[in-house]
Formats: C-alpha cells, structure tokens, sequence
C-alpha cells in the first residue's frame, strides 16, 4: 500500500503574536482570617440553600483555592470544592482573557446527578454552590450573584495586611 500522493497536506497552526495581560499578584489570602464576620457570611449562605430547592450547601472559598467557610449538607470535602471552584475560576478567567469578553462572572458545571455552579464574589473570593440534578438552575442564576455581592460587601469590611 503506498500513501496517495494527491492527498493535500492539512493546514498547520502557526504560531501567534498574541499579547496577553501582565500577570496580577493576588491579595492575601481570606481564608483563616478571624476577623471575618462568620455569622454574616453563615446567614447569607444558607438563606441561598433554603431559597433553592436541590442546593446541597455552599462553599465560599478564596481564588487561591483555600477554604474560608461552607455550609454543605453532603459528604463532599469543602476542601477540595474549594480548590475546584478556584480551578473553575482560573478556565473561566482565561476564557475571558483569550476571548475578550472580560472578567469572569460565572460558570455551571452539569454533571449525571447534579451541578456546580461557581460565581465571583471580589477579587478574591468564590461563591461555590452544589446541586441536585433536581435544582431550578435559572433561579439559582437570579438569586446567586445577590448573595455574592452581599459577601463581596460584607468581605469588603474586612482590614486588610499588606
């Protein structure tokens, strides 16, 4: 057997000059900061679980991938949801990046038996929450990022070290 010689071969790509964004630092970690107000942060999570049939429970995590406090009703570590919901914020922040479409807002995981959707709440820290297949995702989208901005507010009071 021998190779046809009329087969054209494929286009390669070529490399590309692309100009990307300089490297930010990222501020200090939130998570084990005492001064944090829990209990605000505490309320505004579950009132996100109960609003929502099917939520499981809520990670707020730092884009580090650090832990800062949860409220999970399932056996899933809230360690590694956190580390998973700041994996999800990196892809989708360099979505952003290559696409031009700016900073990242949100991202929804659909899996066999339920979902994750992860939202930005500051420039560092992620609101992470787990669903039942079961869970009315259009109205986890409209309460969801309320919440986040309430975190964002209540997180923002914080002093904090440089």
């Amino acid at each position: 057997m021998s190779a046809d010689k009329t087969e054209k071969a494929l286009p390669r790509r070529s490399a590309r000059a692309t100009k990307l964004p300089a490297a930010r630092l990222l501020p200090p970690s939130l998570a084990g900061d005492r001064s944090l107000p829990y209990p605000a942060i505490g309320r505004e999570l579950a009132e996100l679980r109960h609003q929502i049939p099917g939520v499981h429970g809520c990670v707020l995590g730092g884009v580090d991938g650090l832990l800062i406090t949860h409220n999970l009703q399932t056996e899933v570590d809230p360690n590694d949801l956190a580390a998973l919901a700041a994996t999800t914020f990196g892809l989708g922040r360099q979505v952003g990046i290559r696409l031009g479409q700016g900073d990242f807002q949100q991202s929804t995981v659909r899996n066999q038996s339920g979902y994750l959707s992860v939202y930005a709440v500051s420039d560092q820290a992620l609101l992470a929450v787990v669903g039942t297949d079961a869970v009315n995702v259009a109205r986890l989208h409209l309460h969801a990022p309320g919440v986040a901005g309430r975190l964002a507010a209540l997180l923002s009071r914080v002093p904090t070290e440089v």
